[in-house]
């Protein structure tokens, strides 16, 4: 086994699990998961530690507020509380506005469904990532890592990787081309190569640790 091959092999076997999946979200083509995803890629976007962003998507998600409707309808001080119970403190002033009035747009422009902007985007990846970033606080970083995530129940998506996953790659010496890249994979699920190789770009430990296990 050629040495990319092996690195690759040992980063997702060590890290391969997507950021929905460490939050709860039991991802489907049906609204309340997709709407719970877009609600992480929104708190992840953000210059805080991955795993606070998690832990204040799974509190949100206790509260109730997973869906467009709940979102919309809780007044501001139930999200602010909903964050920080998730120890996400630094900016939820602000984001509790943002998911607020993004619940409100989701819910007038395609009716609280994300389906419906993915069929408005038909079949387009760059209209879809365009029209994510209509929604108040989801800018490019953002819809990327909607969209990583997404393609595992959008399949027309895929193979995507984003900026921050082709990060990861050059941080391990590997090629920072998508396709190149899910080659190596093999069987891997894109979505799942994409987490593991933006675990290695966010954490540097991460990185050493796949290098010296492939050595």
């Amino acid at each position: 086994m050629k040495r990319d091959e092996r690195v690759v092999r040992e980063l997702v076997s060590a890290y391969g699990r997507t950021y929905a999946e460490e939050a709860g979200i039991r991802l489907a083509d049906t609204p309340q998961p997709l709407y719970r995803l877009l609600v992480l890629s929104l708190l992840l976007s953000a210059r805080i530690r991955a795993s606070v962003a998690v832990a204040a998507a799974r509190a949100l998600h206790e509260d109730r507020l997973d869906s467009p409707r709940r979102m919309a309808d809780a007044d501001r001080q139930r999200r602010v509380d909903a964050l920080g119970r998730g120890g996400y403190r630094r900016y939820d002033e602000r984001t509790a506005t943002r998911l607020g009035d993004g619940a409100e747009l989701l819910s007038e422009r395609w009716g609280g469904d994300l389906r419906r902007l993915h069929e408005e985007a038909d079949g387009d990846t760059g209209e879809l990532k365009r029209l994510l970033q209509e929604e108040p606080g989801i800018g490019p970083a953002g819809a990327d890592i909607f969209l990583r995530e997404a393609q595992r129940v959008w399949p027309d998506v895929g193979p995507y990787l984003g900026g921050k996953a082709l990060d990861g790659a050059e941080r391990l010496g590997l090629p920072k081309d998508a396709q190149k890249l899910t080659k190596l994979a093999k069987n891997t699920e894109p979505a799942v190569l994409a987490a593991a190789l933006v675990r290695a770009a966010l954490d540097r430990a991460v990185a050493e640790d796949c290098l010296q296990r492939a050595a």
